[in-house]
């Protein structure tokens, strides 16, 4: 099987910074063609501006994915750039921190509505436009007709009081992922996750410049005994859109260096 996904279609979201905007690029420069999205508009057009106006595989979206008119226009204007979509990555997220005695400060509404439901809009009006191209083109019954990439988070299995909102998101987005993996299965759309751990993504980054200290910790924590680089967690995604995992669906991939398979991870989870 192939692990390629040139000429493919994706759309990612939380593409303008992090780990959302390490998959978005390492998915273009395996030869997709890749609509960036995101909420912050200034941050997309200093990363992906230029290019996007050259009217080549890159284009870019910005508007506020909590909202389904926006979901509606994101996928508009990529099927009117691109014709289609094959690839969806939910890499929208946000973190924050809970009060968890604080039902004002727990975080747990916000995150609901930025990291779960955000993921499972796009994933429900994408795959309508994923199901619509495959009858209007008339594809083999029985073939793929797209993938969906979850990304997620080790905390929806370790316990942290202080992460109270971010790990029952997380929790929420794997079971999401399982679910939507069997209604659409027949429809021949593969859904699958990656819970990450241990990766330097924008959140991580910020941490560290409030706390150099953080590093040495979470290396410690991990079995491997180092931080990854987004890209490796973006390889996994390419897998996982591509051929190479053709009968792999509903699975949440842990990409951390082994730190979910310790019984404590004493270090901040990132």
């Amino acid at each position: 099987m192939s692990f390629s996904v040139s000429g493919k279609t994706a759309i990612v979201t939380g593409a303008a910074a992090g780990i959302g905007l390490a998959i978005a690029r390492h998915l273009l420069d395996k030869g997709a063609n890749v609509m960036f999205a995101d909420i912050d508009e200034d941050r997309l057009e200093a990363e992906v501006g230029e290019e996007a106006r050259a009217e080549g595989p890159i284009r870019m979206f910005a508007g506020d994915l909590t909202e389904k008119l926006t979901i509606a226009n994101l996928l508009s204007a990529t099927i009117d750039a691109f014709d289609r979509v094959d690839i969806l990555v939910n890499a929208n997220r946000k973190m924050v921190v809970s009060d968890i005695l604080s039902p004002e400060a727990d975080g747990v509404e916000d995150l609901w509505r930025q990291n779960v439901l955000t993921a499972l809009r796009m994933s429900q009006m994408t795959a309508k436009r994923m199901i619509q191209h495959a009858a209007r083109t008339e594809a083999e019954v029985g073939s793929m007709v797209g993938t969906i990439v979850n990304i997620s988070s080790i905390t929806a299995q370790t316990t942290r009081p202080e992460l109270l909102a971010y790990s029952m998101a997380a929790a929420a987005m794997d079971q999401m992922t399982r679910s939507l993996a069997v209604a659409l299965a027949p429809k021949g759309i593969r859904v699958n996750a990656v819970a990450f751990g241990s990766v330097m993504s924008a959140s991580l980054q910020a941490a560290l410049k409030d706390n150099p200290g953080y590093r040495d910790e979470i290396a410690e924590a991990t079995p491997l005994k180092r931080i990854a680089a987004p890209v490796e967690l973006a390889e996994t995604v390419q897998f996982l859109a591509s051929d190479a995992s053709s009968f792999i669906t509903g699975q949440v991939i842990a990409v951390d260096g082994g730190r979910s398979i310790l019984d404590a991870v004493p270090a901040p989870a990132h």
